[in-house]
């Protein structure tokens, strides 16, 4: 159902609304057959009794008499009338209901006609079978269109008043879900600074309850897996230093050894970095204005030392975008050190406005042997390296690291195989 809303709160708002819609309906036909209806009838019976007294010695084809005519008004206020007395007097504007003629003539015997004039007082018109031509005029200063008026108008503010009321109602008890949707967006990027108040129905306090205990939870998870990891770090680096050390004091003959235990030192030194750098990145920063293109430019500088031709083709309008300056050099970083590592031709690097204009792009194109579509996802898990074409050094960490700190900054992350060979790492980043 394309209609029908998809949050709580809509949800609620639609059923309250449907419920008293369907109520206000039932009501107004129940106050129509059983109150307005029945009312009519009876003013119709009241009145055809009157034509009776009007026309109770009458014959047909008699003249009405003047002084019988204004007696009779002057006692009842009812008025006989010809076809262009009537006319004058407002027949003209006034209209016809036939359920009301039907009535009026099955109590006359006869063919009658009824009209109603819409004035103040309502004017009752009736055309009776005994004088056929002559109209009685019957003022009903009781009844009056504005009644019926009056009585749509209360319905239709009983209405809306209960539909204002569901709403109120629907968003007071929706409060407490959307703080706590809210809540667990931040813990989704590794804030957990937010403690719900514990307010609402019984079962809404006891989920917000259970969420701050969650919370509370995986952020004291999170400190020790940090504490753990910078203790872990801290103690291979003291005996990775001892042999390095001692390696530098190898003799000349022994170059090869050196040579091979040094590459080695240095291979896991870069890899307990990327474990601190993937741990560091676990909760969101603070994001400032920055020159995108300025951040993607020095960290293609800085890459050129691999003595490889990268190229960088930038958008003038992306000037000011909100991003952490120095998570963001290691996303271009890790994604410039993976095309060189896992390619041989010329690397591309390009900064671009999204299509729908909501993304500031970083897009790095390489000419390697891509990765299989079947692992386009799986390869942003930490210590997944993807195919075997790929190669397998490194730790597996640095698809992961960009993936973490993107997330971090709201955006999204996606590898494409391009066409002409290789692949397109593209990064965006709201602004």
């Amino acid at each position: 159902m394309g209609m029908f809303p998809r949050s709580a709160f809509g949800q609620t708002v639609f059923l309250v609304a449907a419920l008293l819609l369907i109520n206000q309906i039932v009501s107004y036909i129940t106050v129509s057959f059983y109150v307005v209806k029945p009312t009519i009838e009876q003013v119709n019976l009241i009145l055809s009794k009157q034509v009776k007294t009007v026309f109770i010695e009458w014959e047909e084809g008699v003249e009405v008499s003047k002084e019988a005519s204004d007696k009779f008004f002057e006692i009842t206020g009812i008025e006989v009338m010809t076809q262009r007395q009537a006319m004058s007097e407002g027949l003209a504007e006034t209209r016809e209901y036939s359920m009301l003629s039907r009535s009026m003539s099955k109590e006359l015997n006869g063919s009658a006609r009824v009209r109603i004039s819409q004035t103040d007082p309502l004017v009752y018109w009736v055309e009776a079978p005994q004088a056929p031509g002559y109209w009685v005029r019957v003022p009903l200063t009781g009844l009056q269109e504005n009644n019926l008026k009056f009585l749509t108008f209360y319905l239709s503010s009983i209405g809306f008043l209960s539909v204002l009321g569901g709403w109120l109602f629907a968003r007071h008890l929706n409060r407490p879900l959307k703080a706590l949707q809210q809540a667990a967006v931040k813990v989704g990027v590794g804030d957990f600074s937010t403690k719900l108040e514990e307010q609402g129905s019984t079962e809404v306090i006891e989920v917000t309850r259970a969420f701050n205990q969650m919370s509370r939870g995986i952020a004291a998870l999170e400190n020790d897996r940090r504490l753990l990891m910078a203790g872990v770090s801290h103690d291979l680096r003291t005996p990775l230093t001892r042999i390095r050390l001692a390696t530098e004091m190898m003799s000349d003959d022994e170059d090869y050894l050196r040579e091979g235990i040094i590459h080695d030192i240095e291979d896991m030194n870069a890899i307990i970095d990327q474990f601190i750098e993937y741990l560091r990145h676990h909760k969101r920063e603070e994001l400032e204005l920055e020159d995108l293109n300025a951040i993607v430019s020095e960290v293609v500088e800085a890459e050129q030392k691999h003595h490889r031709t990268i190229t960088f083709k930038e958008n003038p309008s992306l000037s000011e975008v909100p991003v952490s300056m120095v998570a963001i050099k290691r996303v271009v970083t890790n994604m410039i050190e993976n095309a060189i590592r896992y390619s041989d031709g010329d690397i591309e690097v390009e900064t671009r406005v999204s299509s729908n204009k909501k993304f500031a792009m970083v897009v790095v194109n390489d000419h390697g042997p891509g990765i299989p579509e079947s692992e386009l996802e799986t390869v942003f898990e930490p210590f997944k390296q993807g195919d075997a074409a790929r190669g397998s050094e490194g730790s597996g960490l640095g698809l992961a690291i960009i993936k973490r700190i993107v997330d971090m900054h709201g955006g999204r992350v996606q590898l494409l195989n391009r066409p002409e060979g290789g692949l397109s790492a593209q990064v965006y980043l709201p602004f």
